[in-house]
């Protein structure tokens, strides 16, 4: 291979590159997951994965289209912040008229995929949490600290979103996962705030540990939401929806959860914003993996739709 082809293939790979991280696909990859999963406990013991995971590919197209226009809308705002300043539409690799005909793409294949191949309540839903997400969300972080509250209702949809997307309706499970997610995502977010605390300030974002007297009061109500899980995560055990071995192994995570949240409260430091954080990553995954592979969940699934 010539040098020049060699940097035309190395340009190609950062282009490459660049259009991916218009979707955020770590956060994405969680979204194609927990989608799946609410798809998986709509279903039942005998799983349509091809049809389960078409849903979450949905899904996860109408999400990678909010990761898409939020960085066009904040693209001002990435430039002033280290850790999202050589984000592409920020760093000026991707013009903004080009994102969003990218963003504007793939929320069309995520909610009229939704609504051709499964059905239309789930395709509302899913325009409903985009909607939610770019319009009400994105530009309610330059004003408010609630917009984390209002986040974390589109952050905790995709189980829901999959989940009617198979079933065509709601359930308990649906909404068990979703209440479940929403709490869990207040002490992992808290935490991600304080961290990059001086980022958002710089950039005039208002996130609870950036504004005025907010420090102390982010790690406390980081450990006001971890106690509130654990009777959220509990629900579907204590209601039978689950087997003890569910409720025995939310139990135990989410008491670490609070553990790492009132080691936070109790002595605010990067070590242990960190250490919340890293509990979240772990807890989510494992509470969403017991939901899946419990036995009770997926026989009391077939029951209420066979």
């Amino acid at each position: 291979m010539s040098a020049r082809e060699a940097r035309l293939s190395e340009h190609g790979r950062g282009a490459l590159a660049d259009w991916l991280t218009l979707t955020k696909p770590r956060i994405g990859s969680f979204i194609f997951i927990a989608a799946l999963i609410g798809a998986a406990l709509a279903s039942g013991a005998e799983v349509p994965w091809a049809r389960a995971c078409e849903a979450a590919f949905y899904v996860t197209c109408a999400a990678a289209a909010g990761s898409a226009i939020n960085q066009v809308y904040e693209r001002e705002t990435d430039r002033r912040m280290l850790r999202t300043c050589e984000r592409p539409i920020a760093a000026g690799r991707i013009r903004v008229r080009d994102a969003i005909l990218f963003g504007g793409t793939l929320a069309v294949v995520g909610v009229a995929g939704t609504a051709l191949r499964f059905n239309l309540l789930a395709a509302l839903l899913v325009c409903a949490t985009l909607f939610a997400y770019v319009a009400v969300y994105t530009p309610l972080k330059r004003v408010s600290t609630l917009n984390t509250v209002v986040g974390a209702l589109p952050g905790a949809s995709p189980p829901l979103l999959g989940y009617v997307a198979l079933a065509g309706s709601t359930g308990r499970w649906a909404w068990a996962l979703f209440a479940l997610i929403f709490v869990w995502q207040f002490p992992h977010f808290l935490a991600i705030a304080w961290i990059y605390r001086e980022d958002y300030a710089r950039a005039g974002l208002r996130m609870l540990p950036s504004v005025p007297g907010g420090l102390g009061v982010a790690s406390r109500s980081a450990f006001v939401y971890s106690l509130v899980l654990i009777p959220v995560a509990l629900v579907p055990a204590v209601c039978g929806d689950a087997s003890p071995l569910y409720g025995l192994g939310v139990l135990v995570a989410s008491l670490a959860y609070a553990a790492a949240a009132m080691q936070f409260a109790w002595r605010e430091n990067m070590r242990n914003a960190r250490l919340v954080l890293y509990v979240s990553l772990v807890y989510l995954p494992l509470v969403l993996g017991l939901a899946l592979f419990d036995p009770v969940a997926r026989g009391l699934t077939v029951f209420a739709h066979g």
